[in-house]
Formats: structure tokens, sequence, C-alpha cells
């Protein structure tokens, strides 16, 4: 028999939509069947009512771009006031040494964290392949099962080592064969089509100065054969801009469209250096942008054009970028920091809450190419995040869904993926928390000891 769950009668509800769900939703076998205006009640009887009259519901978020396995070198000292390159220089060989172990652990961590922050799908692009780590996406969709939330995973690739050019060591680069190969393999493997899909593959050359042009077109080509998405950096800082010129004689733009990827499968990480043509082009084309606002901070790389791309066309999701130059995962506090450094480029009567709220939700969704998740409407999947609003930060408070994001909200009460509560109390179910954080510091400590 189907199980109905009547959420309640929130403080505050979200649905990313503009549909009025004062009085709450129903949610029927892992979907959202009713949303109830003020007044309403459920059309049918339910088996389980959540009074929800002392939480904001939202849907669950949606993190478009991350860097699993740098949850083992946050805050490390050689980087912490470094722009981008020399900060990868600095880490090529640190993570040259990942194990699959510490993979494992370390993309545990990341999901953890971002699943205690009421984010219930998370893109990672994972780029590393060193000797020992050939098959590290299929560690990562063990985590994803194992966590009970959603995950596209991007097998990465480097193809353009230093010898050739690039910024990686030779020791991190792969023959673009063997990147191919895997690709299909993973596709065929473990992507998943259509609403609800747990686990699906995307495509991720790292960026212009780590991956060959061929690797680029080769990819795009897949893709399409296959019907997978794309993605990769592009326009994250000053130095790529002028690297793209030097070794491609062109600007990015110009560069991602000679390679095939200036299309809607498409999804960029940061996007901050564009002109105004480019983002015209990019909105045309319905290229989307994963705006990363803690890491750009972090970095010193600027700040993404995100109010201009989204009007021009491009979607807009967010990202809590690498655990290494964020050096977090936690997506409600990503809002919030999107909120507030977009305020610095625009008017804030254009930088609502409600829009940015919009950027880590249906934006993101739509990032992914995902129209089941993201919002609170019959029909989609029920992921959803619960936060109390009881806590100091939020007393003298109005407006229950501002405050989320202006008070700093930092933890979910309660998380649902698909129907099943997988955050309750504010404790993952299932996960040793004391645990994983132990085993994932000792691994923290031994990849770092001869550094």
């Amino acid at each position: 028999m189907p199980h109905r769950i009547w959420i309640s009668n929130p403080q505050g509800i979200f649905t990313a939509t503009d549909a009025d769900a004062t009085a709450g939703i129903v949610v029927e076998d892992g979907v959202i069947a009713e949303v109830l205006g003020a007044g309403h009640t459920p059309s049918a009887p339910v088996d389980e009512t959540l009074d929800a009259s002392g939480h904001v519901v939202i849907p669950g978020m949606v993190n478009t771009h991350h860097h699993f396995y740098q949850t083992l070198t946050r805050a490390w000292r050689p980087v912490v006031s470094t722009p981008l390159f020399p900060w990868l220089k600095n880490l090529y060989p640190v993570w040259a040494r990942l194990t699959p172990r510490d993979l494992e652990l370390a993309t545990t961590a990341a999901m953890a964290e971002l699943l205690l922050s009421g984010c219930t799908t998370a893109a990672d692009h994972h780029y590393l392949f060193p000797a020992g780590l050939e098959n590290a996406i299929d560690t990562q969709v063990e985590v994803v099962r194992r966590l009970g939330m959603r995950a596209t995973l991007t097998r990465g690739s480097m193809s353009l080592g230093e010898d050739e050019g690039g910024l990686p060591p030779q020791s991190t680069v792969q023959d673009p064969e063997v990147i191919l190969a895997d690709s299909v393999r993973l596709i065929e493997q473990y992507h998943e089509r259509g609403p609800g899909a747990r686990v699906q593959i995307a495509l991720a050359p790292c960026s212009p100065f780590s991956v060959t042009r061929e690797t680029m077109r080769d990819s795009a080509l897949l893709a399409e054969k296959h019907d997978v998405r794309l993605h990769t950096h592009l326009a994250e800082t000053i130095d790529e801009e002028d690297f793209c010129r030097e070794m491609f004689g062109m600007r990015t733009v110009e560069y991602l469209d000679s390679v095939g990827w200036l299309t809607d499968r498409t999804w960029l990480g940061h996007g901050i250096h564009f002109d105004d043509e480019e983002i015209a082009r990019l909105g045309a084309a319905g290229t989307a942008v994963a705006h990363c606002p803690s890491s750009n901070m972090r970095l010193a790389s600027g700040i993404c054009r995100a109010v201009e791309l989204e009007d021009a066309g491009a979607p807009v999701g967010l990202g809590v970028d690498g655990s290494a130059s964020n050096d977090h995962s936690n997506m409600i506090w990503e809002a919030r920091q999107a909120l507030l450094i977009q305020r610095l480029r625009y008017p804030a009567e254009q930088v609502t809450p409600e829009r940015v709220l919009g950027w880590a939700t249906r934006g993101s969704a739509a990032a992914l190419g995902r129209t089941d998740i993201g919002r609170l409407e019959v029909g989609a999947q029920a992921d959803l995040a619960m936060y109390r609003l009881d806590e100091l930060r939020f007393s003298g408070s109005h407006d229950p869904i501002s405050a989320l994001l202006l008070c700093g909200a930092s933890q979910a009460d309660r998380v649902m993926v698909a129907g099943d509560w997988r955050v309750l109390d504010g404790a993952i179910a299932d996960l040793d928390l004391a645990e994983l954080i132990a085993s994932h510091t000792a691994a923290a400590k031994r990849l770092l000891a001869d550094a």
C-alpha cells in the first residue's frame, strides 16, 4: 500500500515555484503527491503527519561542483594564501599519493557534510587517477549508495602534463585512449536515466591547462553519442585566460566552442571572467554555470556575473567547490556566501534570498540536466531539507526564508531523499560520525606526513 506523509503547516516553505504551500506538502512513495495552499488538507487519508510548524522547508539543495577528495587537504598551511596556479602546483604531488581508502573516506566526509547542510544531490568533479586509483568513480558510487543520496559523478581527466606545456605533473595524467575507454565503461555500468535517478555519470576533462584539445573534442563527441552531460572548469582566473590565449590563440569561450562544448549539455565550474559577448553566447547556447562563491573568494579569483548569466539564458547553480579551496562542504552556507558576494556586484533588489535559493535548488538541478529535483511540486522527487529557527542566531528574526541566509543557518534538522529520512534530529541515519572523523583525520595526517 502507498505510504503517505503530510509535512504540515511549516513555519516557512520555499518551493522554488510560485505555488502556495502554506499548509505543507504530501509525500507518497518517494514523490510529492500534493502541494497544499493555505487552509487546505490532504485529499486522501495519510499514514503519518509531521508537524512542521517549527521548521522551514526547502527543496533538497543540489551541489553542482565539488572535488570530494580534497577534504583530506583542508587548510594546509603552504597553500592557505596562494592563488590558483601555485595552489595547484603545491597540491598536485600530494594528491598523486591518494589511495582508494583515502578516496572512500574523503568522499564519505564530503557527502556527509553536504547532507547535514540540506544538500541531497551532489556533482563531483574527480579528475585524478594516479596508479592504484584507476577505479576511483566505482569507489564513489559505493559511497553514494551507502549514504542514500543522489550524485552526478563526473569521469574527469587530465591529459596535458608539464612535458607538453600543461600544469599537472606527468604522474597525474592519463593517455586519451584510457580516459575514453573508462568513460564508456562507467556510463554503461552506472549511468541511470529518467526521473528519480540516483547515480549519473558525466564526462569532465579538468581544464584548458590540463587537457589537450583532442581530449576535449573527443569527450564532447562521446557525451553526445551516449547522451550524458559535460563539465569542466572555465574562466576561473585571469591566468587561465592568459593560458588559453598563449596555448590556443583564443579566449576561453571561443575555445569552448571550437571543441564542440558550447551547448546546453555543458555546465561550467566558476565562469568568472566572461565579457558581455561571451555571456550572450553562453546564454544563447543554454550552457550552465556553477557559481562557487566561497572558493572564488578564498583564492581571490573574482566574482561570477551570475545575474547577467541567468538573465541571458544560462542556468546558474551553486557549488561548494573542492574542500581545499573552500574549505567546507556546506551548501546552506554557500547560498549565504552567494547572496553576499553577488550584492557586491548587483543592487540588493536583484539578489534576493529567494533568487539565491533558486540557484541552490532548481538552478542547480537545471545545470545537471534534471527537472525532477530542486523544487517542491507535484510529481517531483521528495527531496527536501528542514531547518529549525530556535537557535540564538535566529532570535528576533521575522521572515523565515530570509532568516535561513541572513542569520546564517548551518545545519538541517531533517533531510529527506526520495521519501526516505536520511537526517533525523541533525544526525545521519546509519553513519557513525565519530568513527568517520577519526578515520578521515588519520588518513589526512598520513597523506601530508611527507609533504
